[in-house]
């Protein structure tokens, strides 16, 4: 019965047929354990989340579990609730339950070490060890061509973590795409979950009245904190001012107005990191090699380009922007 139902022994295709119609008739399910048992195999993965409250990580989730389900593997999901201590329990917790291998999406600023399992990291591409990325840097250039190709000169880069090597990438990635009779300024503000509705404003009002036409966010969190307050000032989008994000989540399309953002190519990263974390665990793959993170999959990290959707959200710029004072520090939130 176990052949016919996994395809495999010396078992005829008519009897086949016939025990896998019987046992879909009596509602037969294969016992894991017991397959465990018998081959060594779990046939399940680890996910490990830097925060599972972040509309982001559910995306990522679906993905990995739709790329797993394709090769037959199930997924077990962990959140680290962006915490050291917790990703580290959060890994231990994984292996303690025999999963095969884990895709982990580090906390920011970290990197895992040696876990004694198959591990698959997603990350930026200036991350060391890493499996498959967004190219981050490539979407920074390409929002910023959007913008100037409009007519914005003054921009205002908006981000809340500079040890993060993904908001490093996206921010670096738009300032080398500035011309040169622009300027950029780089607005540090505060966490999102520390500071959003306790009336702590970003000053973009203010950014408005000295020129700058356009507000370039490192994710649609940040752009509709950007879009809330411009609209609480009495400033138009994107008639007065444009405002942009970064991984197109679920909610950027139906806010008013639709928001322009730049779209992770998920089902592509989690088919990547999926594919190469079960090409380590089905076999001895010539391009496993052992780094600083543990048995992984691929030597050379893969950057999977990312997509620019254009929404109502940018437009060209309303006048000539006046001329600017020289480049002012990067600006702290006007809390």
């Amino acid at each position: 019965m176990s052949n016919a139902l996994s395809g495999k022994g010396r078992v005829s295709a008519e009897l086949i047929e016939r025990i896998r119609a019987k046992a879909s008739e009596v509602g037969y399910v294969p016992s894991q354990a017991g397959r465990a048992l018998r081959t060594g195999r779990t046939g399940v993965l680890g996910l490990v989340l830097p925060d599972i409250s972040n509309p982001l990580f559910p995306q990522i989730a679906q993905a990995i579990e739709y790329a797993a389900s394709n090769i037959g593997y199930g997924v077990l999901i962990a959140d680290s609730r962006g915490e050291v201590a917790m990703q580290t329990e959060a890994v231990n917790r994984l292996i303690e339950q025999d999963v095969e291998g884990i895709v982990i999406v580090p906390r920011r600023g970290t990197r895992i070490a040696d876990i004694g399992c198959p591990v698959a990291v997603i990350d930026s591409p200036s991350t060391p060890g890493n499996t498959v990325a967004a190219d981050h840097w490539q979407g920074g250039q390409e929002i910023v061509e959007h913008l100037t190709g409009l007519g914005h000169r003054n921009l205002v880069l908006i981000g809340n973590n500079p040890a993060s090597n993904v908001q490093n990438d996206r921010i670096g990635g738009m300032k080398s795409r500035i011309p040169s009779d622009g300027k950029a300024e780089v607005l540090w503000i505060e966490p999102l979950e520390q500071e959003w509705g306790k009336g702590c404003l970003l000053g973009l009002a203010g950014k408005v009245a000295e020129g700058f036409t356009a507000f370039v966010a490192v994710s649609d969190l940040h752009a509709l904190r950007a879009l809330t307050e411009l609209h609480r000032a009495g400033i138009g989008v994107p008639e007065e001012a444009s405002v942009t994000g970064f991984d197109d989540l679920l909610w950027s399309s139906v806010v008013t107005p639709g928001l322009t953002t730049m779209r992770m190519d998920m089902p592509r990263i989690a088919e990547i990191a999926v594919g190469a974390l079960a090409r380590v665990i089905e076999a001895d793959c010539p391009e496993t090699s052992r780094t600083a993170t543990g048995t992984v999959a691929s030597v050379e990290m893969t950057k999977v380009p990312m997509q620019l959707v254009v929404r109502q959200t940018t437009a060209p710029a309303a006048s000539p922007t006046p001329e600017m004072s020289p480049q002012t520090p990067e600006g702290k939130c006007l809390c």
